[in-house]
């Protein structure tokens, strides 16, 4: 099986809805719609975690769910850049917060359904806050209302409970995605 041609449906500024023709196993070509990003060069998700074994989390307005989420600090990355030059970009821009090490521990698809992202998760430990110059050389995008929101490790389910209990959703990926941060921390 195998994507043998892509068709433009329609394309915005960010994101593009295309029709993708595919030959399945018995060579039938068939037809899948799906969304794919404008000037893709992937996607960045963080998971930065402090000295004091806290989970830093952002609360950001999300337009197409109309509601405020919890999730991990993420973003595209730029043509120029590597994956851990945007991450590390990517967490000043949108916590304010740096580490001492950042990692990649594994990369994957999300939502395989509709989207056509592939996602690199970096493990970020020893979370601080950085100096006041350096924030002011690394703003959130404009279109972006992001509330820094640091959890302790041990209390992330009730507390992610409780943003969920007061009308926030909360990204379920923060489950899968710390469960395997917590592997990989007792790696040596």
């Amino acid at each position: 099986m195998k994507v043998i041609d892509e068709k433009i449906l329609w394309k915005g500024k960010f994101i593009k809805a295309v029709c993708l023709s595919y030959e399945d196993r018995n060579g039938i070509v068939r037809q899948w719609e799906a969304v794919s990003r404008v000037n893709y060069y992937g996607v960045v998700v963080v998971i930065p975690v402090t000295i004091r074994n806290e989970l830093i989390l952002i609360r950001q307005f999300r337009p197409a769910v109309d509601n405020y989420v919890i999730e991990l600090p993420a973003g595209l990355v730029d043509p120029e850049e590597d994956i851990l030059t945007a991450g590390k970009r990517e967490l000043i821009e949108e916590t304010g917060y740096t580490a001492n090490t950042f990692s990649l521990f594994t990369e994957g698809v999300i939502s395989t359904g509709i989207n056509t992202e592939k996602w690199h998760i970096l493990l970020a430990r020893g979370a601080e806050k950085v100096s006041a110059d350096i924030l002011g050389n690394h703003r959130p995008d404009e279109n972006e209302d992001i509330e820094t929101v640091k959890i302790h490790c041990d209390d992330l389910h009730e507390e992610l409970g409780k943003f969920s209990s007061r009308g926030d959703d909360v990204d379920l990926r923060i489950f899968g995605l710390w469960d395997l941060a917590q592997r990989a921390m007792m790696k040596p």
